[in-house]
This record gives C-alpha cells, sequence and structure tokens, in this order.
C-alpha cells in the first residue's frame, strides 16, 4: 500500500466510526430498557401478590368475627332454654348487628324435632306465644330441623317460623358437619328462606351446633345423641364482602366461586371487569387463582389486574430510557460526525455517555444503589473468591414492615422518598467492604465479604435494624418504619447464589411472619 492511500483508508475507516457507536448505543439502550421493563414487572407483580394476600386475610378474619359472634350466642344458651326468645333478642340486640357485624341479614335459631314430638313441639311453640305456629313444608321424615325464632326480628326477617330446614341438602350438608364436629360451618351458595324474589343475592349460612347442657359431646356418637339444635347467621354475599376491613384496592378483579369450580353457576360474588379492553401488543394482566377454607368449606378467589391497577403501580421509567436513550445515541453518533476531527474529544464524550447508560443499566434508578444484575454479579465473585480461600461471607434480605401502608396513606411521592432516606441509612450502618442493593419495591440486600464470624453478621443486621428505628422526616412528615431480616451465611446455609438467596429469604419470611422487626438466620445446608 502507498503512503497516499493510507490516510485515505484510515479517513474512511474514521467515518463507519458514528455509525458503529450509534449501533452500540441503541444495543445498550434496549438492554437498559429490557431490564428496567422486567424490573418493572416484578414490583408489580409484588404489589399484585400483596393485595391478593391481604384480600384473603380481610375475607378470613371477618369470617372468624361472625364465627365469635354466633359463639357469643351458643354460650348464653348454656345458660338458658333455646326457646327462651326474649334472652335470645336482648343478647343479639346487645350486639348492635348493624354497627359491628353489617354483613349478617339474619341470626336464627333452629331446633330438632323428631318425628314423634312434631305434635308436642307445635303445641309448645303455640302456648309460647305463636298461635299461628305451624311446620311447613310437610313432610314425614324421622326428623325435623325447625327454625324457631330470627333476629333482629324486623323486615324481611318477621316471615313465618316453623320452616323445616332438614330436607335441603345444601343445608343439611352444613348442619350434620357442624353437629359432628362442634366447630361452625357453612353452607354452599344458597336462596336465603327471606328472599322472596326471583332474582335473589348470592348467599350462604353459618351454622354452629347447641348441645344439651351438662352433656358430654367429645365425640360423634354423643354429639348426635345430645344435639338439641343449631344457632345460625345468614349471608347476602354483596354485603359480606361490603363488610370486610379496609378497601380493595382500586383496578383489580375479583371474583369468588363457591366450591373449587370456577363454574358461572358457583358465581358467589364479583367486582371489576375480568376482561377489561387492553391495547394491542399491551402485557397480559396478572391472575391468581387461591383456593380459601373458610369455616370447613372451600371457596376460590380468582384475582387479575386491570388497566388502572397498572398505571397506579407500574413506573413508566422503561419508557423514559428508551426515548432517552434513543436520543443519546442519535446526539452522540451526530456528535462523532461533526467532531470527527476531534476524535479524541469526541471518543472521551462517548466513554463518559456509555459509563453513565452502564451505571444505569447496573443500578436502581431511585434509590442509585446497585440493582439485582449488578448484586448477582458481586455476589458470584464473592462466592467464588471465599470457595478458594475457605472463607465466609454472609447474604443479608431485608424487608420493611407495613410499608405499604405509608405509600397509601401519605402517597407515593412521600413513599419513594422515605427509600431514598433508608438507602442512606444502609449505606451508613454497613461497612465500606458491603455492598448494599435495592432488588424492587421495599425490598433490599446486603453483601458481607471476609466474614470472621458468624456473629459479626448478626450484629450488623441489629445495628440496622436499630439505625431503622429512628424516626424519618419526609415532605414534613414524621415517619416510624421497623424492618425485617434474614441472614445466611456462606458455606453453612448455602453454597451457591440460589440456595443462599433462598435461605435468607426464607429466614427474612420467617421474621415477617413472627410478627416483624426482628432478625432470623438460615436453616443449616443439608
Amino acid at each position: 500500500m502507498t503512503p497516499e492511500r493510507e490516510p485515505k483508508a484510515g479517513a474512511n475507516l474514521l467515518l463507519l466510526l458514528p455509525w458503529l457507536i450509534l449501533v452500540a448505543m441503541l444495543g445498550l439502550t434496549w438492554v437498559v430498557w429490557d431490564l428496567e421493563r422486567t424490573s418493572t414487572r416484578k414490583e408489580l407483580r409484588s404489589e399484585f401478590d400483596f393485595a391478593l394476600r391481604e384480600t384473603v386475610n380481610r375475607i378470613e378474619q371477618r369470617v372468624a368475627s361472625y364465627e365469635q359472634m354466633l359463639r357469643g350466642v351458643q354460650g348464653l344458651l348454656t345458660t338458658t332454654d333455646l326457646t327462651n326468645r326474649k334472652a335470645i333478642h336482648d343478647y343479639v340486640d346487645t350486639l348492635q348487628l348493624d354497627a359491628n357485624f353489617s354483613g349478617i341479614q339474619i341470626v336464627g335459631i333452629a331446633q330438632r324435632v323428631a318425628a314423634q314430638d312434631r305434635a308436642a313441639h307445635v303445641a309448645a311453640m303455640q302456648r309460647l306465644g305463636n298461635p299461628d305456629y305451624t311446620i311447613h313444608p310437610e313432610s314425614r321424615n324421622d326428623m325435623h330441623v325447625l327454625v324457631i325464632q330470627r333476629e333482629p326480628y324486623a323486615g324481611l326477617n318477621m316471615a313465618p317460623i316453623g320452616l323445616d330446614i332438614w330436607p335441603d341438602p345444601v343445608r343439611r350438608l352444613a348442619l350434620e358437619k357442624a353437629r359432628d364436629t362442634s366447630l361452625a360451618a357453612i353452607t354452599s351458595k344458597v336462596h336465603l328462606s327471606i328472599d322472596t324474589e326471583a332474582e335473589a343475592p348470592s348467599s350462604f349460612l353459618m351454622y354452629l351446633p347447641v348441645y344439651a347442657p351438662d352433656q358430654p359431646h367429645n365425640t360423634v356418637a354423643q354429639r348426635r345423641a345430645h344435639l338439641i339444635g343449631w344457632i345460625y347467621a345468614g349471608f347476602h354475599m354483596n354485603d359480606f364482602m361490603a363488610s370486610l376491613y379496609g378497601k380493595q384496592s382500586p383496578g383489580l378483579a375479583l371474583s369468588i366461586y363457591d366450591d373449587v369450580n370456577p363454574s358461572p353457576s358457583a358465581l358467589l360474588y364479583r367486582t371489576g371487569d375480568d376482561s377489561p379492553g387492553r391495547l394491542p401488543g399491551s402485557a397480559p394482566p396478572l391472575t391468581a387463582t387461591e383456593y380459601l377454607v373458610v369455616a370447613g368449606h372451600t371457596w376460590t378467589l380468582s384475582l387479575s389486574t386491570q388497566s388502572e391497577f397498572e398505571s397506579r403501580f407500574g413506573r413508566n421509567a422503561a419508557a423514559v430510557i428508551a426515548v432517552a436513550g434513543a436520543g443519546l445515541s442519535g446526539s452522540l453518533a451526530l456528535l462523532v460526525w461533526f467532531m470527527i476531527t476531534g476524535r479524541a474529544r469526541a471518543l472521551r464524550l462517548a466513554a463518559e455517555m456509555t459509563e453513565e447508560l452502564r451505571h444505569m443499566a447496573q443500578h436502581d434508578s431511585l434509590t442509585k444503589l446497585p440493582n439485582r444484575a449488578l448484586f448477582s454479579d458481586r455476589l458470584n465473585q464473592e462466592l467464588a473468591r471465599a470457595r478458594r480461600n475457605g472463607d465466609h461471607c454472609a447474604l443479608m434480605f431485608l424487608d420493611l414492615d407495613e410499608f405499604k401502608i405509608i405509600n397509601d396513606s401519605f402517597g407515593h411521592a412521600v413513599g419513594d422518598e422515605l427509600l431514598r432516606e433508608v438507602a442512606q441509612r444502609l449505606q451508613l450502618a454497613v461497612r465500606a467492604t458491603d455492598t448494599v442493593a435495592r432488588l424492587g419495591g421495599d425490598e433490599f440486600v446486603v453483601l458481607m465479604p471476609e466474614l470472621q464470624e458468624s456473629g459479626a453478621a448478626l450484629g450488623l443486621a441489629e445495628k440496622i435494624r436499630s439505625a431503622l428505628h429512628a424516626p424519618f422526616l419526609v415532605n414534613g412528615h414524621t415517619l416510624s418504619i421497623s424492618c425485617s431480616l434474614g441472614v445466611a451465611i456462606f458455606p453453612d446455609n448455602g453454597d451457591d447464589e440460589i440456595s443462599l438467596t433462598k435461605s435468607a429469604d426464607d429466614a427474612m419470611y420467617r421474621a415477617k411472619d413472627g410478627g416483624g422487626d426482628s432478625v432470623r438466620i438460615g436453616h443449616l445446608a443439608v
């Protein structure tokens, strides 16, 4: 090659540099965008899982409160006769159902009557002030279970008493289950006898058995022999759900089905649209199915997200990164093109912008802490070093207690600022050689390399827990929080990233399940 052609060839190669930079920057932008999109989806899933657990817990708590109310009536009947209408009326009246148990339509008493005692029972009820009392519908069964009282005695509850509910197979199944177990039992989907309209709301009943006073009922045979009746409560499913503690997160479609078969005929309750209109190409909704056992009966909960939920909890950082990355890529390519003669300066600028994008790809945009990808890389490097040297290291999972309450009460702006303040305190609490990262939401992790003894990890965990106890002043609000920490030691609690991470995560959930604001260490690896 002649000396004249060498500069010309070098110049041609130099003209390719802006295009190479554009391609490289667009590729890097795509990587950052994909990481952010994945992180956003994981955070959305975390919020969705929390909403599902919260819905299940609220239903369980409400059913438990209704059962305790019936237990109170059951206790009253150990000291008074089943037909003492005034005592039962006065007791139920003191419960203030409208204020404290608003989901209940009716509290009733059902008496067990043998066929041979039928006439005597009717006569006794008429003497108690019910001259028109009759047993209906007519039947020739060996046994009757007769509704002899409804409370509060007003409105639809004033329907004639004497209804025989034993012939109904749905009610009988729950009656027998309560009788034989001495526990509360609820029915499948039923039509309450007080509902006279054809399109009555979906309903269910809860029964508790009443045994003869001072008689044993420790075995099934004793319970059947000494049963005298049942107390029960009736519910419209819509009113039951409206009475739950707290409010359901907006943007969620909830369906509840009787038993485990989610068919239209088994539908008990529905709120929201199961299939909201979505833009073409948008991510599918998050969905989950939970089987909930309430008072011995199974309900199937189906929960799915709507666009409102995703727009409320999802971040728009992916779109910002895509636009900003594309803009930076184009700007950088043009800059190199116009400054081709000043190659050194242009290359320095390109390196700085590339480093900035690389930093964005490896760090959390909110707290500036390392993200999951960078933390995983540092963890694997430390595990490799510890294996070579026969050393120990520690992994710590941290989750803020009741952070969602602060988010809901003060807004996401306060919640985000609180997360930044938490990140600063964590960095001040750890050693210079330790790594603090944010996985998403209110979950953080800490890596402690070159650990001399496990006690040092536990000591740091307690130091972190204490550091977060001090109140935070955020946007004029004084906020107090706590945290749950799980600690795993390599190689005692795991010998690779997966097992060590699982051990620390399990330990953290044990701390949270124990009431939070505590530290737990992982189980020994086997």
